[in-house]
């Protein structure tokens, strides 16, 4: 261990916590770094999704043929005839793709606010969120899959497969992890978390209000022009929720059980009735 000459031979405190570095900044250094560091976030996470997506669309107009003869499909096996390699992928997947959530609760500690609880996302409030999360998803729902159908008979939507997995003993419960995860994701992160930093950065209500609808519809963009408009609409509705409600939870429930509902559906009726669009 070193000792400091200066204090006696009692050691310096050189290792003392340093002020924040936001707190030290002036107003345009703040907003420069916040704005980067929404940016990263986004880079790594679903900004990186939307570019994906539009060259997944692209790809699909130039390609012979109307866009609902092709398939978009959300949760495919990576290993066919191999269940247990499959399983070890759809779970490694599942996995990091929440990593993004967790270095926006390490950016938001640092910052000084208690994590993602600052978001309202946490189980204080358990039967609120249910209750609330269960009717917007109900109300979402019953309209989103009439646009859907109605977007795809038009020609402007790909066949949406929500799953394509093999018949194992682990099908529904990776479809259950993979909705949640999905719902934590997207919630907390294009939601939440950047309506707070655009909140921060000046930005009006409305136009936070379209920035985060907007992101949300061009990383669906993949499924056709329905699906980014579809999901643009259910990003104005879920920002509206979120200003009212102050809280992330009742939205991020919202979500995972429309994707329960729609993975689980398809798997149970997919063949089996008749106005459910499977590919060709």
């Amino acid at each position: 261990m070193g000792w400091s000459e200066r204090d006696g031979g009692r050691e310096s405190d050189v290792r003392a916590q340093p002020e924040p570095v936001v707190g030290s900044l002036d107003e345009d250094g703040r907003r420069s770094l916040l704005r980067t560091e929404t940016l990263l976030v986004l880079a790594l996470s679903l900004g990186a999704s939307a570019v994906s997506s539009l060259i997944s669309f692209i790809g699909s107009l130039t390609k012979p043929g109307g866009l609902k003869d092709q398939a978009a499909t959300l949760n495919g096996s990576y290993a066919p005839g191999r269940p247990w390699l499959d399983l070890a992928w759809q779970l490694f997947g599942i996995c990091t793709a929440l990593v993004p959530v967790l270095l926006v609760a390490h950016l938001l500690t640092r910052e000084g606010v208690p994590g993602l609880r600052v978001l309202g996302f946490d189980r204080t409030r358990p039967g609120w969120d249910l209750a609330r999360g269960a009717l917007v998803a109900a109300g979402i729902g019953s309209a989103g899959l009439a646009f859907y159908l109605a977007a795809r008979a038009g020609g402007f939507n790909l066949t949406v497969v929500p799953e394509a997995l093999p018949d194992v003993w682990w099908k529904f419960p990776v479809l259950i992890l993979s909705a949640v995860q999905n719902s934590v994701v997207e919630e907390v992160i294009v939601l939440a978390y950047l309506l707070r930093r655009l909140d921060g950065l000046g930005w009006s209500p409305a136009g936070s209000l379209v920035a985060s609808s907007v992101l949300r519809g061009s990383y669906h963009l993949y499924q056709g022009v329905g699906g980014f408009i579809g999901n643009m609409v259910m990003g104005a509705v879920f920002v509206l929720a979120y200003r009212r409600w102050g809280r992330v939870m009742p939205l991020v429930v919202a979500h995972a059980l429309l994707d329960i509902v729609a993975f689980g559906g398809y798997a149970l009726l997919a063949g089996k009735v008749g106005w459910l669009p499977t590919p060709s």
